[in-house]
């Protein structure tokens, strides 16, 4: 589990049947930034929400998540119950309204009244007191958990392909931006003898005055150490996606500093074909960061 991506948006079911009814656990995961666990249970199922709460907390580290265990009684076996006091009150009735003995046939009519004798519904603080059920649904609720766990590194994994294949497309957009970076010193010169020419300037403008005014132009407008470190920043991005496990909040960071290395770039770019470079990795990191934000 500690080498394997894992978003956090997921689903799971589990469900069964007993002789008292049907069971459904159901769990939703979405994006959040820390782990925040909801349980709910029915009445008589109380115990469980402890335990199913510690689960999640050991399987997942962020996110939000909904679980919820319903209960049906209505496909459950019916039992009948004699209401003593009614039973004993005809009874009493049919003595004082007649001399005949009381009998087998004479008691099976008297319980046909209604009231004597009703069907029994459990409810489900009664299943709930049944020590083996709620060790089953215990049992049960672990199992959604790891099948929640199933689910999101299942997305996850799918997330870790589109990010690397991001990390792919910026390596190819820098390497772009780092043929083109070298063409820099001679665009500036260019453009500053352009001013100059523009403004009938040039002759009195000193030769090496203006040989320094390029050097620091050209200082200003180097954009190795912003190559050199975008390409450190996909190295590590391909690592965290290797190594796997909680890497989220990691892989947003490293947005960030994608981002800050583009906006440097277009800034220092005096050429339209290293700006669109620049502008294109602003583009991929928009799409990684938003990806990033799912993982886990």
């Amino acid at each position: 589990m500690t080498n394997t991506v894992s978003s956090m948006t997921g689903f799971a079911r589990v469900s069964g049947e007993a002789d008292w009814g049907s069971w459904a656990w159901e769990a939703k995961s979405v994006n959040g930034r820390s782990l925040d666990v909801r349980v709910n249970v029915p009445s008589g199922f109380e115990t469980l929400e402890r335990q199913v709460k510690q689960a999640a907390s050991k399987a997942f580290s962020r996110g939000n998540l909904q679980i919820g265990l319903r209960i049906d009684l209505s496909a459950g076996k019916e039992t009948l119950v004699v209401n003593s006091d009614a039973l004993n009150a005809v009874v009493d009735a049919f003595q004082n309204a007649s001399s005949a003995a009381m009998d087998g046939n004479a008691l099976a009519t008297l319980m046909t009244i209604k009231g004597v004798v009703e069907a029994g519904v459990q409810s489900t603080r009664d299943i709930g007191a049944d020590e083996s059920v709620v060790r089953d649904m215990a049992a049960a609720g672990e199992q959604l958990i790891v099948d929640l766990a199933l689910s999101r590194r299942s997305e996850g994994a799918a997330m870790a392909d589109v990010i690397s294949g991001y990390l792919d497309e910026m390596e190819a957009h820098r390497a772009d931006a780092a043929a083109l970076a070298g063409d820099q010193p001679k665009l500036l010169k260019a453009r500053l003898e352009k001013q100059i020419a523009e403004l009938e300037a040039d002759k009195h403008v000193d030769a090496d005055r203006m040989a320094a005014e390029i050097a620091l132009a050209a200082a200003k407008a180097d954009v190795r150490e912003e190559l050199d470190r975008l390409a450190a920043h996909i190295e590590t991005g391909r690592s965290l996606l290797e190594g796997g496990g909680a890497i989220g909040r990691k892989l947003d960071f490293l947005a960030q500093e994608f981002n800050r290395e583009a906006n440097t770039l277009c800034s220092k770019s005096v050429s339209l074909d290293l700006t669109n470079a620049g502008l294109a990795i602003k583009g991929l990191v928009d799409q990684f960061k938003e990806q990033a934000a799912n993982v886990e």
